[in-house]
């Protein structure tokens, strides 16, 4: 019997699939580290911004900044 033939990849096929690979990868070993030390320290964040804690106003442009109407 004839068995089709898988197509064979190019190596930068190849090599793409297993760059993504890797890269998952590492993205989920940094989400899983991150979260064992964020669980070590028993916070969360960003933190929550305090109540008492004025917010300021944005400072005003510069000159070179302003336009001329």
């Amino acid at each position: 019997m004839n068995e089709p033939q898988i197509p064979l990849r190019s190596l930068a096929q190849i090599e793409a699939e297993v760059l993504d690979e890797g890269r998952e990868w590492t993205r989920r070993r940094l989400q899983q580290k991150l979260q064992e030390q964020t669980d070590r320290a028993g916070r969360v964040f960003p933190p929550k911004p305090k109540a008492d804690v004025a917010r300021t106003p944005p400072a005003p442009a510069s000159a070179h900044q302003r336009r001329r109407r």
